[in-house]
This record gives structure tokens, C-alpha cells and sequence, in this order.
């Protein structure tokens, strides 16, 4: 059996949790508002905006083992540089204010998946990044394009027309990172990679999940 397949079988109990929490069953089939729509796109930008970052230490620290994971990351951060970007045209487009979402830090959930995957990459295993890559592109693959027409529906907004750039395109770009990321990780054999990555995936998930806690984006909407 393939790693892909060990590491599908060993976190797909943890990416099914999350489809069963009541915030993200309530998404997915009848949207948010939008003053939640906005605080789920605040919480997104940080996300976002580390995901390159924490590329770059991994990357810096793969040696001539994990070279097809080093320049897979090169290109990965390539094609990533400035999505953060796409997040505040969201929240511009939303009647949002990007000074509030830019100083202000994200929810506690989002601030410790961001920690974890910084310690990750840099104090456990560089290949442990492939955990976050693989959370956060199962995540907008499989639910982005769903969440953004719901909620463009519930806030009575079209996807075409602004405030969807983030979650619609990456619905399609991120399945095709997928597929790459599908065939890099086969090529994983090494039982140390192979544990950091299993760790990693399942707490992105978690962690993930959390974002819908009453500690995660909703936190925001009490602050306003």
C-alpha cells in the first residue's frame, strides 16, 4: 500500500469529524451571514498568510533525501506568493475593513494551528508540512466551491460578482495540487517523514475543526 493511501486511512476519522460539527454542517447547507462570512475570512488571512512562511522553513531544511519535497515546496510557495491578497478583496468586496483583519490577530484555534505548524516544520520534521498541505487542500477542494456558493446564496450575493475569489478559485486550483501532492507522497518512505506527516495531518484537522468552536471565527463577531 502507498503512503497516500496509509495516510488517507489514518486521518480520514479526523476530516470526517469536522463535517459533523453543527457550525460546519450549518455552513456547508445553509451559508453564514455576512458579519460571519466576514469573521471567517479574517481568521482565513492568517491562515494564508503563514502558509508560504512555513513552506520556507521546511524547505530550507529539507536536505538531499527529501529533495523532490524541497522543489515541489519552491514551486508550492511560487504559486501561493500574495494569496493573502485574494483574501482582503474578499473583505473589501464584503463591505469589510481590512485594517481590523490585517492588526488584529486571528481566533485562538487559527493563532495555535499557525504555532503548530511553524514548530512542526521546523523542530520535528521539514515533511511535516506536507500534513498542512494536504489538511488545507482537502479542505478547499472538497468543501471551498460548496461553502462559497452557499454562502453567496444566503448573503443574496453572486460568487461571480466579488467577495468569493479565495474559496472559488482554490476549490479548482487546490485539485489539482491535490493530485500532485497525491503523487509526492507516494514517494515517501521514510518512517520518520511518514510520522510527521500522519501527526501533522491530524492536527491541522483538528485544529481546523476548531475554527468553527465557539472559540474560533465567531469569536470576532463579539468584538465588533
Amino acid at each position: 500500500m502507498s503512503f497516500f493511501f496509509t495516510l488517507v486511512e489514518n486521518s480520514d476519522a479526523s476530516r470526517r469529524a469536522i463535517e459533523n460539527l453543527p457550525r460546519v454542517h450549518a455552513m456547508m447547507h445553509k451559508g453564514l451571514t455576512l458579519p460571519e462570512y466576514g469573521a471567517f475570512l479574517h481568521d482565513l488571512y492568517h491562515i494564508v498568510l503563514h502558509f508560504c512562511p512555513i513552506m520556507a522553513i521546511a524547505m530550507a531544511r529539507c536536505d538531499e533525501r527529501q529533495a523532490r519535497v524541497r522543489e515541489e515546496l519552491r514551486e508550492r510557495i511560487e504559486e501561493e506568493t500574495g494569496h493573502e491578497q485574494w483574501v482582503l478583496e474578499d473583505v473589501v468586496a464584503i463591505g469589510g475593513n481590512t485594517h481590523r483583519v490585517t492588526a488584529m490577530p486571528p481566533s485562538a484555534p487559527v493563532q495555535a494551528m499557525i504555532g503548530f505548524n511553524y514548530y512542526a516544520a521546523e523542530r520535528v520534521h521539514p515533511c511535516a508540512v506536507l500534513g498542512m498541505l494536504y489538511v488545507l487542500e482537502v479542505v478547499a477542494s472538497v468543501y471551498g466551491g460548496k461553502a462559497a456558493e452557499t454562502i453567496a446564496r444566503a448573503t443574496g450575493r453572486d460568487v461571480a460578482t466579488g467577495g468569493f475569489r479565495f474559496l472559488s478559485s482554490h476549490a479548482t486550483m487546490d485539485a489539482e495540487h491535490m493530485a500532485k501532492l497525491n503523487v509526492l507522497l507516494k514517494t515517501i518512505a521514510d518512517p520518520a517523514a511518514q510520522a510527521a506527516i500522519i501527526d501533522s495531518t491530524r492536527v491541522n484537522f483538528h485544529q481546523f475543526g476548531q475554527l468553527f468552536s465557539d472559540g474560533g471565527f465567531a469569536s470576532h463577531l463579539a468584538r465588533h
